[in-house]
């Protein structure tokens, strides 16, 4: 099995209650620009494959402690939600950290309910399998 990538344990540490936002946040602020711009996209990336909804992103911005007023909050309230997320994962760096914290925030609870439901007892994912 391959090893997974920090970026990927990291968001899924997060996802599955192992690591806190807070936690993850300081990881993300220690990224160059462009690392931070990727990590990002790969949020949405997984945030698809978890099916996420519209739900998820109401229920992820009440997590992610960002102000309702904030362009990503803004942002992940509106529909089509991925076309919103994607939106979010293009802001300016001055939004960057805004934008990991709900992006990661809809993710986690995207990701619970898949595992919760698609993934119960059957899970052959190695990122739901970190232990």
């Amino acid at each position: 099995m391959n090893e997974l990538r920090s970026s990927e344990r990291i968001i899924n540490e997060v996802a599955q209650g192992t690591r806190s936002l807070d936690e993850a946040v300081d990881w993300f602020s220690s990224l160059q620009q462009g690392e931070q711009d990727s990590v990002l996209r790969e949020i949405v990336l997984y945030s698809i494959q978890a099916h996420v909804t519209a739900e998820d992103g109401r229920e992820g911005l009440a997590r992610s402690g960002v102000k309702a007023t904030m362009t990503p909050a803004v942002l992940i309230l509106r529909e089509p939600i991925l076309q919103q997320m994607g939106k979010i994962a293009g802001l300016p760096p001055n939004e960057h950290l805004k934008a990991f914290r709900v992006l990661l925030s809809t993710f986690a609870v995207a990701d619970t309910r898949r595992r919760e439901t698609e993934c119960r007892g059957a899970c052959s994912h190695a990122w739901h399998n970190l232990s």
